[in-house]
């Protein structure tokens, strides 16, 4: 009786030893990754292609696409960063806004994500120029969709003259830094 009084009480002290008395865990910060997408842009490229004065002006757009992921793998937040250069345009030009559009080559398609860019902010005196914006919040679903098919979308740069956009290029595959967050 001895033996088992004594396996009893050490059975009660493993099962109290065994207990859950761990103090709560803090909430995983997920991870944040950065994409950059480097798009040459083209008048050629718009649909119909322009014929116009606008006709072979051509720029640069480069997309920093950040996001951060939840402990699920699941997209929580994004911002972009775009960098828009812009060249051969007549002198004077202004341009009305940027933005990417969920499309593919070949066809046109709404509004996805505005690069935030107020008429007449970038004004191309000699028919060049650049301008930043950074921070543009962009929905989970749009950065995810973007990310799982660069190519469905472009990014183009409207003018007066050209309302409906005067230089266009086809987002292609990203550089990726995962981690740090800063593009390479």
């Amino acid at each position: 009786m001895n033996r088992l009084s004594l396996l009893v009480v050490g059975l009660s002290i493993l099962a109290v030893g065994c207990g859950d008395s761990s103090s709560p865990t803090a909430p995983s910060q997920g991870t944040t990754t950065t994409s950059t997408f480097t798009v040459p842009l083209s008048s050629a490229n718009e649909v119909p292609a322009i014929t116009n004065a606008d006709a072979g002006s051509t720029g640069t757009a480069t997309i920093a696409l950040t996001v951060t992921r939840d402990d699920s793998g699941t997209i929580a937040s994004a911002t972009a960063n775009v960098q828009i250069s812009v060249t051969g345009f007549p002198a004077g030009t202004s341009v009305t806004d940027a933005h990417i559009h969920n499309g593919s080559a070949g066809s046109n398609a709404g509004i996805y994500v505005s690069a935030g860019l107020a008429s007449g902010e970038l004004a191309l005196t000699n028919g060049s120029g650049s301008v930043a914006k950074n921070g543009i919040n962009v929905p989970a679903d749009r950065a995810a969709a973007i990310l799982s098919n660069p190519a469905g979308h472009y990014f183009n740069v409207h003018t007066a003259l050209n309302p409906a956009g005067a230089i266009r290029g086809q987002l292609g595959a990203a550089v990726v830094n995962p981690g740090t967050g800063v593009p390479y």
